[in-house]
């Protein structure tokens, strides 16, 4: 059964904040699930959220709500287990609009995951998210 991955344990960590202001667009704003706050990076050529389950995770959904133009037009997901090196599990390509957008992933099992965004479609190379959403099966 899939369900959100993501739980009070799980740490996050995050490229930038816009304005180094952690209260109105921190990491937090990711995962509370609320409508009208957001994740604002500061601006800058690659941003990226890292986030490292408290065990290890089956991974098979990535769910994503960006600010329309304040989007990536691809990202990376990748993964490790253990002390391993990060190793690239697939690229996704975000359309540039304000829904909540879903992109399959390839079974991985990690606890611990990159979602890097690229070629943004700010000029400055900021990202605004609303809600991200890892899905799958928590192993035992």
């Amino acid at each position: 059964m899939t369900h959100s991955l993501v739980c009070p344990e799980t740490v996050s960590k995050v490229s930038s904040v816009l304005n180094r202001n952690y209260r109105q667009f921190g990491k937090k704003h990711l995962f509370d699930q609320e409508e009208e706050t957001c994740w604002n990076s500061d601006q800058g050529p690659c941003q990226w959220i890292i986030l490292e389950f408290p065990q290890r995770v089956r991974v098979s959904q990535l769910q994503i709500q960006f600010q329309g133009g304040f989007s990536s037009r691809q990202g990376r997901l990748e993964g490790s287990q253990g002390s391993e090196a990060l190793g690239k599990i697939v690229d996704f390509y975000p359309e540039d609009n304000n829904s909540l957008q879903t992109f399959p992933v390839p079974a991985a099992e990690v606890d611990r995951l990159k979602v890097t965004f690229e070629d943004t479609t700010d000029f400055f190379g900021r990202v605004v998210i609303y809600h991200l959403r890892v899905l799958g099966e928590k192993k035992v």
